[in-house]
């Protein structure tokens, strides 16, 4: 799947990262070239600067040929115009947008383009769905068509796996740590990585139900 997400902040780098290692064609656009140095080299993702609110910048950056758009700014004016361009100009299949103020709610749907609306508060994006347990891990994205899904789990002081290193947990068949969000950040996931109480992970997994990634972290 080829996707074009708009906007380098927090929600937006997650969703390249974890996109990204679920082996798709992610491209990040942000017109902070500020916030580009700040990123860094994200494994498998294309970081392009510019304006996402301009048609020849979208071009460039692969619109023409998107499957999936995810519009992520911290503006909605410029969710919207992103929206727009990428359903009416480039025929993108799929379309979500991030709605940072509730009251703009209602212009998000598919007069602007939007095939999906997401709330601020809502953490991911379009494929991505959002739930709430006791467990602390939940489904987060399911590409059906790659047989992948993406978990997350969070660590607590109570976690077995806290104070263990990356390589010191046995993951279930298929499964891979895409990235370990902490203070806000997501890092680039290795071996010598020790995880803390408060660390959020996103792991890829082919085979592994949520149980099973509980049972390796909790």
């Amino acid at each position: 799947m080829k996707v074009l997400i708009a906007g380098a902040g927090r929600l937006g780098t997650q969703v390249a990262q974890v996109l990204s290692a679920a082996r798709n064609d992610v491209t990040l656009v942000e017109h902070d070239e500020d916030r580009i140095t700040e990123i860094g080299d994200l494994p498998a993702v294309h970081l392009m600067a510019g304006d996402a609110c301009e048609p020849v910048l979208l071009e460039r950056a692969g619109a023409l040929t998107c499957d999936l758009v995810i519009a992520a700014t911290g503006r909605d004016e410029d969710n919207l115009v992103i929206s727009l361009l990428a359903k009416r100009r480039f025929g993108v299949a799929r379309v979500a947008a991030r709605v940072n103020d509730a009251e703009n709610a209602w212009l998000f749907d598919g007069r602007w383009g939007v095939d999906v609306a997401v709330p601020a508060a809502t953490p991911l994006i379009s494929l991505i769905e959002e739930a709430t347990g006791a467990t602390g891990t939940v489904a987060l994205l399911r590409l059906s068509k790659a047989g992948v899904e993406v978990i997350e789990t969070a660590i607590t002081e109570n976690s077995r796996a806290a104070g263990h290193t990356l390589g010191e947990i046995t993951l279930p068949a298929g499964t891979v740590v895409a990235t370990v969000v902490r203070d806000g950040r997501p890092t680039v996931p290795g071996p010598e990585v020790r995880l803390l109480p408060g660390d959020e992970l996103l792991l890829v997994s082919h085979e592994a139900t949520e149980r099973e990634i509980h049972a390796a972290f909790q």
